[in-house]
């Protein structure tokens, strides 16, 4: 599948865009005694990859919640676990592999902000565009554009595959079944 497929991003591209999205974020939460809130499972690469480059003092937790289910079309939102910490008072930071058509961000920073989170931000590695949003949530931090198109790598996933990848690629129709 992979042979098949469209490298839209390079390792190497990649790589660098994290480095710069480090240094905004950085910037950004340096002195908020953030709580990262790792989005699984497609946050999992980009929290991991963002982590070792954030020399200030954060915590650390993850939520789980999920439309696509290892297909290519997303459905109903559905929680698997929720945050372990404390929210309340906290900037919180959430980080996942894709800004798409929004519903499942949106739904995060709204639990967030319901828990008491004093500031919620989003941070992801790739954002589509396109006009078929569900949401009007934006990210705070993006890392690269992507097109419309099915992705996988870096987190993304092809029926729960690939999300290993070296490289962000674009699936092409004709194995989007």
């Amino acid at each position: 599948m992979q042979a098949n497929a469209t490298c839209l991003y390079s390792q190497r591209e990649v790589e660098a865009v994290l480095d710069d999205m480090a240094a905004k974020i950085t910037l950004s939460l340096e002195s908020a005694n953030p709580l990262l809130l790792c989005v699984m499972n497609g946050g999992l690469i980009i929290t991991g990859c963002l982590l070792a480059r954030l020399k200030f003092p954060l915590q650390l937790d993850y939520v789980h919640a999920t439309r696509y289910r290892n297909k290519t079309s997303g459905a109903e939102l559905e929680w698997k676990q929720y945050p372990h910490c404390d929210l309340s008072g906290r900037t919180v930071l959430v980080l996942d592999d894709i800004l798409d058509e929004g519903a499942t961000l949106e739904a995060i920073a709204q639990y967030c902000a319901d828990a008491g989170a004093e500031r919620v931000l989003i941070a992801v590695l790739a954002e589509k565009s396109h006009d078929h949003k569900l949401s009007v949530v934006e990210a705070d931090f993006v890392g690269l554009a992507a097109p419309d198109r099915y992705l996988f790598g870096y987190g993304m996933d092809y029926k729960g595959y690939l999300r290993n990848a070296d490289g962000i690629y674009a699936v092409t129709e004709k194995d989007l079944d």
